[in-house]
């Protein structure tokens, strides 16, 4: 007789082993590139002391399926060291990611049009941070869309299933808070 295995779908290191609340207190911390060759100069510092919102979400053209994200004012990022390793990998993209020329990392998204319901917001990548503290994610969004990421498509219900079982709800665009928010802005501004 064989015994039924249960296979979990890893989603992110951030949240395989379990969401941790974020404590209360937390004035943030910095992110911290990939590069090693110089490890000690912690190249690329960002400094964040608001999250508004935290949540786990993939864009097809991510090279990880997913990844965990916070949604902070754009006010409150900033570059401190080693600026001059910073891109962006595409500027016609809406939102621009910023990443390191030599190791790659994506740092945070930025929205630079001015008529976008998030502009002012900056989307960063808090698992760089070595700080414990961090705001836990909310949701998981744009699921469906680790499929072009690679994911097979015949994975998604585990996907979904696993993300439901950290509490994550998932959605294949933004929370209805989030999406409210930008149909209120429409609606204000034509």
């Amino acid at each position: 007789m064989h015994g039924v295995i249960t296979i979990k779908t890893l989603i992110h290191p951030q949240v395989d082993n379990g969401i941790v609340a974020g404590r209360d207190g937390f004035s943030g911390g910095y992110l911290f590139c990939k590069c090693s060759s110089k490890p000690l100069k912690l190249p690329l510092v960002l400094r964040l002391p608001t999250i508004m919102f935290a949540v786990v979400a993939n864009v097809g053209s991510q090279k990880e399926p997913c990844f965990s994200v916070a949604v902070v004012a754009r006010d409150k990022v900033s570059v401190t060291e080693n600026s001059h390793k910073l891109i962006i990998i595409d500027e016609s993209a809406t939102i621009q990611r910023y990443a390191c020329k030599e190791c790659g990392t994506h740092m945070f998204g930025r929205i630079e049009n001015t008529g976008h319901p998030f502009h002012g917001l900056d989307f960063v990548h808090t698992e760089l941070s070595s700080e414990q503290g961090w705001s836990a994610p909310e949701f998981a969004a744009f699921v469906s869309s680790i499929i072009e990421s690679g994911a097979a498509p015949e994975s998604m219900g585990d996907v979904r299933n696993t993300l439901k079982e950290l509490g994550l709800e998932p959605y294949d665009c933004l929370s209805p808070v989030l999406m409210d928010a930008i149909a209120t802005h429409i609606a204000n501004n034509g």
